[in-house]
């Protein structure tokens, strides 16, 4: 293409590239998601494929192109950027949960319809999925990718160094976790582990880089075998003396273009193997069977170990939230100040907060893209402020601000929703039935063996009570110096979740949205924990520690709709962001945390 082109030009003369091509591999259609070969949630520049062919540019979603029409599928958080991003004369825009990929291939393909996709950027649970919902139509598999060979200017992939995430903030050596996995895939009866989940990979050998904007690992896979070795791809130049030192002999690296033929070698003499299918590409499934392998499918081997922090870990994610709230106090005291009078805008004020985390020790990065809404755009679960939907804060709306960094010894994530006038009564309401779901999960003492499935309707019943819900889980894991999101600990209505266990961290985000008008969350990190026994107690039970320190809006507590319990409890969470927050600020900023974390009255 010539850079002098009109880049409007640019999508319609792509999609039509793409349909020649296919024509010429006697495809129908061709599926292009926004992910990589490791199916994560953020994706480097080298694999932004529904960037380059349709101009959308959030983090979900996923074009069908036929020969004769387009579609691109977001949810609801991206169905208005999207329409303002994508040609909607070369595409549909489709919201999933109206219609659904399998509906809309189903309306548009005559049975026995050719549909190819790149079984590196699907799960084999995922294929399955529309296999099942499809059965007239046939998905072909085409390594190949047909966009990567129209795509001239392709990023290269990220390529950062290796780094040793060293022993006093892992609190656990790498060839002990090695010894330990491995002891539970010689239990299971399985030979190796395929680890294609670059945190898993990190957790498991102490590494980090910087492969990724918001996550601190190496785009990498490994093979675990059961005599605790490990065979890790990577291009061997990313590899220091240092880091080589830290794997030692018992880790064998190799360039990632061998990992097809290792796997074809675990074919040999049937081993078997585990996979997760939730997250591995479909490709490496079907490579190890056609090798001959014996793939037994099940959850990644790293996922639960790594959930349950350590001690180390724990101190490490305490001391994160000391600066982490350090910050904060700093940016509300600025917001108190400056939000309305100054004209500050949701873009603005993001970056404020960010600044006043990077000003902090060992701070590595955002752990996401903040979320900065004023009024409405508070009601949009997950907004991303642009440039186009940037707008000044406002006295007679409501602020929601959610945010989290990477410290290098833990990960934050943090919501607070402010007033930055007077809030009507409507508002204080809503707040408190929202903070009473928020106490009631924070106080939880539940036995050991419950699912997060069993706890969320703690946090939703205020809300259900006055006839009023939200849409999204209630909480997620969070990583250790690793991902913000992080499985398989949840709290959602889902039921298949394992049981929460003494070490997981996980966020306590109930909420309330009124589109159009504003949107309400209060989320806290918190870390499972053992309470002391109560007297005549029977049975083991588990609680939550809430690690966050940073203080609540009173201005939008509604004491009344407060027992005295919960005042007691807001009190009480209060005087501990007090007290640990207060010798690392001067003057007006501890002033303002003093009179911000002042008791409630009755």
């Amino acid at each position: 293409m010539s850079p002098d082109r009109p880049t409007e030009c640019l999508p319609a003369e792509r999609l039509a590239a793409l349909r020649a091509a296919l024509a010429a591999r006697g495809l129908d259609g061709f599926l292009v998601p926004l992910a990589d070969r490791h199916q994560g949630e953020w994706v480097p520049e080298s694999e932004q494929r529904l960037r380059w062919l349709s101009g959308f540019d959030g983090s979900a979603g996923i074009a069908a192109v036929l020969a004769d029409r387009a579609a691109l599928f977001v949810d609801g958080r991206y169905t208005l950027q999207a329409a303002a991003q994508v040609d909607g004369g070369l595409f549909d825009i489709c919201h999933t949960a109206e219609t659904p990929l399998k509906a809309w291939l189903g309306a548009h393909l005559p049975d026995g319809g050719r549909v190819g996709y790149d079984p590196w950027l699907h799960t084999a649970h995922e294929m399955r999925g529309l296999r099942r919902a499809c059965a007239n139509l046939d998905f072909v598999a085409v390594p190949d990718n047909p966009v990567d060979a129209l795509w001239d200017d392709r990023p290269a992939p990220p390529a950062t160094p290796l780094e040793t995430f060293r022993l006093e903030l892992a609190g656990r050596a790498a060839a002990d976790k090695r010894a330990d996995v491995a002891a539970r895939l010689a239990d299971a009866k399985v030979d190796a582990a395929l680890l294609t989940q670059p945190d898993s990979v990190a957790w498991l050998l102490n590494l980090r880089a910087a492969d990724l904007p918001y996550t601190p690992v190496a785009l990498a896979f490994a093979v675990l075998r059961a005599d605790a070795s490990v065979d890790l791809f990577v291009a061997p130049d990313r590899v220091v003396p240092s880091v080589r030192a830290h794997l030692g002999d018992a880790v064998r690296l190799h360039p990632p273009a061998d990992l097809g033929p290792a796997l074809d070698r675990l074919g040999d003499g049937r081993r078997r193997v585990r996979v997760d299918p939730a997250t591995a590409a479909e490709w490496t499934i079907d490579r190890l069977r056609a090798a001959g392998a014996e793939v037994d499918e099940g959850r990644d081997p790293c996922a639960l170990p790594k959930a349950c922090k350590n001690a180390v870990e724990l101190d490490g994610i305490r001391a994160a939230h000391r600066r982490d709230g350090v910050a904060l106090a700093r940016f509300l005291h600025w917001l108190s100040g400056h939000a309305t009078a100054e004209r500050v805008t949701e873009r603005r004020a993001a970056d404020r907060l960010e600044a006043f985390r990077r000003a902090g020790n060992a701070f590595r990065g955002l752990s996401f893209p903040t979320i900065s809404g004023s009024g409405p755009n508070g009601a949009i679960v997950h907004y991303r402020v642009s440039e186009e939907s940037d707008r000044p804060l406002s006295p007679f709306e409501l602020y929601l601000v959610d945010s989290g960094a990477q410290y290098l010894d833990g990960t934050t994530d943090v919501t607070r929703t402010i007033a930055l006038g007077p809030p009507t009564d409507d508002q204080r309401r809503c707040f408190t039935l929202v903070l009473k779901g928020h106490i009631a999960l924070a106080t939880a003492r539940f036995p050991v063996g419950t699912r997060g499935s069993q706890l969320d309707s703690l946090a939703r019943r205020p809300l259900w009570e006055a006839g009023l819900d939200y849409d999204h889980g209630t909480g997620h894991g969070v990583g250790h110096f690793l991902g913000v999101h992080e499985g398989p600990q949840r709290i959602s209505k889902r039921a298949d979740d394992p049981p929460l266990e003494p070490g997981m961290v996980l966020s306590n985000e109930p909420g309330y949205y009124r589109a159009g008008a504003f949107g309400i969350r209060i989320e806290n990190l918190v870390a499972v924990c053992t309470p002391p026994m109560p007297p005549g107690g029977e049975r083991p039970l588990l609680a939550f520690e809430t690690l966050t320190l940073c203080p609540i809006d009173r201005a939008l507590i509604d004491r009344s709709l407060l027992t005295a319990a919960e005042i007691g409890w807001v009190n009480a969470y209060h005087a501990r962001v007090r007290d640990a927050l207060s010798a690392d600020l001067d003057g007006d900023a501890r002033h303002w945390l003093h009179d911000a974390t002042r008791p409630l009255d009755r």
